[in-house]
């Protein structure tokens, strides 16, 4: 071994020259102390590398530093969900790996300070309060950031409710739902979180928003939207709500009855439903006792009109009300009692006014609707005091459907007259006698049984007589008065005969014959 050399002189001029010793590359190991490796390994634990840093190795402290780093950008900013678990256990596993190792490299390896293993020790457990307020800083992060997230979807909600104001609720339903959910969860999932504080107040606003149209007084408008707050507590819990779990039922059972009673004077279509469900859903309310005097009005209403310039609608309206009254619930005592005498004036008005409605249809020319009006009348008032003139109107209105003109005067009850009037049957088919003019009836003639039809030529032969032969012709002889008489000869029994009419004009002095006859000929039988 090689070293430096040094001399010196002794007393007889001789030098003695002797080496040095190699100066060690590396300080001798230091003896085991398990209290050092204790405070090495407790420095490494804080996710620091100061354990590595007191015993000269610089590489691993920045391992550890860029380890932790890592760690933290990761982390941050704080995540609502938190840490993962597999982040959490790898590097937990890392601190223990480095802690573990630190503690063999401090077992033999002096510290570069301080400089007794008690202080590494003390400032070991010190700075393991490094993580332990790091964990606590970041949860407290963490819970702020779920109450930013809940804020935000508290705020996505009120958007909803925001956009959907103003707008039709059938369009809008679904974002209200939507909105009426997450303020739901706000409040049953994390009731104790600042977004749940504000629920209340958002539902305040939620309710009056939805239920706009009822400040409004767009009362039909308002009926679905108040129908659906009514279900709000299926989804919100009634504690929740608080005195808004009742807030529609007033404004509802108001909405009802405006909506229907207007619906019910301009006599459009909707009332009924609309106060059925008012008589149903709020039989003790101030708007469902209003109910039946509505309708009262209008049976009186329409029962009035049946006298005015259009009786056929007014007769329309009053059937039509009767069973929609009919119809109508009344679960509170006398309602329906009352209601159910409401619907029976209006069908009897009904019934009694289509007399007049026929009588309007003839003096319009309207034959055909005044037959079935008068007919209708007959079938279901034979009692009536106007029977027997609706049955002579309606005669009436069958001869002017073939001769107008014995339509222009409507015709009265009057019966019989000084003229006398033959009437024969020359046919094989029964046929029915209808006449108008001063007097008005009918009356049916068997067939003749020795009778056949004539063929359509011979009826254009000069001096062609029907009834003019020997049989004994089916007939009866009526009176009538002196002026210009109708005829009409409608075969009876399904036959393919048509009908025919004449038309007579009666004066005094004179005996009349009408005869019936069936021509034949191009197929055709008249």
């Amino acid at each position: 071994m090689s070293g430096d050399q040094y001399g010196v002189r002794d007393q007889d001029g001789w030098s003695h020259g002797f080496v040095a010793p190699p100066m060690p590359s590396a300080p001798p190991p230091a003896p085991a102390d398990v209290w050092r490796a204790v405070g090495v390994g407790l420095l490494n634990l804080s996710g620091l590398g100061l354990g590595y840093a007191l015993v000269r190795r610089p590489l691993l402290t920045v391992v550890c530093w860029v380890a932790t780093g890592i760690l933290l950008f990761t982390v941050l900013p704080a995540d609502p969900d938190g840490v993962s678990g597999t982040t959490l256990t790898v590097y937990g596993l890392f601190l223990v790996l480095v802690g573990l190792h630190g503690a063999l490299l401090g077992l033999r390896r002096r510290l570069v300070w301080p400089g007794q293993s008690p202080l590494a020790i003390v400032l070991g457990v010190v700075l393991l309060g490094v993580p332990v307020v790091g964990g606590l800083l970041y949860e407290s992060a963490r819970k702020e950031a779920v109450q930013e997230m809940l804020l935000d979807r508290l705020q996505k909600a009120d958007d909803l409710v925001e956009k959907a104001s103003g707008e039709s609720f059938s369009t809008t339903q679904s974002e209200y739902r939507r909105a009426l959910t997450a303020y739901d969860d706000l409040s049953t999932d994390h009731p104790d979180s600042r977004a749940a504080e504000q629920v209340p107040d958002r539902l305040k606003t939620f309710y009056a928003t939805v239920g706009a149209s009822y400040e409004e007084q767009k009362y039909c408008d308002a009926v679905a939207p108040l129908e659906y707050l009514r279900t709000v507590p299926q989804t919100v819990s009634k504690q929740d709500l608080g005195s808004l779990a009742t807030w529609p039922d007033d404004r509802l059972a108001t909405s009802l009855y405006e909506c229907a009673s207007d619906s019910l004077t301009a006599n459009t279509a909707g009332w009924q439903d609309q106060f059925s469900d008012l008589l149903t859903t709020f039989p003790e309310s101030d708007p469902a006792a209003k109910v039946e005097p509505d309708v009262k009005a209008a049976v009186d209403k329409a029962v009035k009109a049946v006298g005015g310039d259009d009786p056929c609608t007014a007769v329309d309206q009053l059937e039509t009300l009767g069973s929609q009254v009919k119809a109508l619930p009344g679960e509170k005592a006398g309602v329906a009692d009352a209601l159910a005498a409401d619907a029976g004036r209006a069908e009897d008005s009904a019934s009694s006014g289509v007399y007049t409605c026929g009588v309007d249809q003839y003096n319009d020319g309207d034959f055909a609707e005044s037959v079935t009006s008068m007919n209708d009348f007959v079938k279901a008032n034979k009692n009536h005091k106007n029977a027997p003139r609706a049955k002579k109107i309606a005669i009436a209105a069958e001869i002017a459907q073939e001769v107008p003109a014995a339509g222009k005067k409507l015709p009265t009850t009057r019966s019989g007259g000084s003229i006398s009037v033959t009437v024969k049957n020359d046919s094989p088919d029964e046929i029915q006698v209808m006449y108008t003019g001063p007097v008005t009836g009918t009356f049916t003639l068997k067939g003749c049984g020795t009778c056949t039809s004539y063929d359509w030529s011979s009826t254009l032969v000069t001096g062609f007589k029907p009834c003019s032969g020997n049989d004994n012709y089916p007939q009866r002889t009526i009176s009538l008065p002196v002026g210009t008489t109708y005829f009409l000869h409608k075969p009876k029994g399904g036959s393919a005969s048509s009908a025919a009419s004449d038309t007579a004009k009666l004066e005094s002095g004179y005996i009349y014959t009408e005869c019936a006859y069936v021509t034949s000929g191009y197929g055709l039988d008249s």
